[in-house]
């Protein structure tokens, strides 16, 4: 898989993690305004509908995971957040699941700092493939997974 397309949805998971990031410390680099989570604005909830009805990835981690349920994207699947960050009740067909990466079609979803490097490691092995992943991750000194 060439790995140049992949990069708009691997920054897409970054910014919204950024984002919410600088939104939670009340200082925001962004030119775009964020008030409390990125899904607040509905530019944000636009690009995620667009990138979900033209097929690509999209991927949250921490609290951003309520930005995807709000744009729709986590209806019908299996996802994960941060403990109390997602009103689980409130997204249809939702399966909520105590993993720490999940992946459910082309949505991921992770639940924390914890498992950061876990839900890197998953962007990469799903936009590059499983070698580079195994490449990646032999450079970090952990087990393969």
């Amino acid at each position: 898989m060439n790995a140049a397309p992949a990069i708009p949805q691997l920054f897409l998971a970054v910014w919204l993690f950024f984002a919410a990031t600088a939104a939670t410390a009340g200082n925001s680099p962004l030119d775009v305004p964020v008030t409390g989570l990125p899904g607040d604005d509905v530019r944000i909830i636009r690009l995620l509908v667009q990138m979900q009805a033209a097929e690509k990835y999209t991927a949250a981690i921490c609290a951003a995971p309520r930005v995807l349920a709000e744009a729709g994207l986590l209806d019908g699947k299996r996802a994960t957040s941060y403990p109390g960050s997602l009103d689980i009740n409130s997204v249809p067909g939702l399966e909520y699941v105590d993993q720490p990466v999940v992946t459910d079609g082309k949505v991921i979803t992770s639940r924390g700092p914890g498992t950061a490097m876990d839900f890197a490691l998953e962007l990469i092995e799903t936009l590059s493939g499983k070698q580079v992943r195994v490449e990646v991750e032999a450079g970090l000194q952990r087990p393969a997974g």
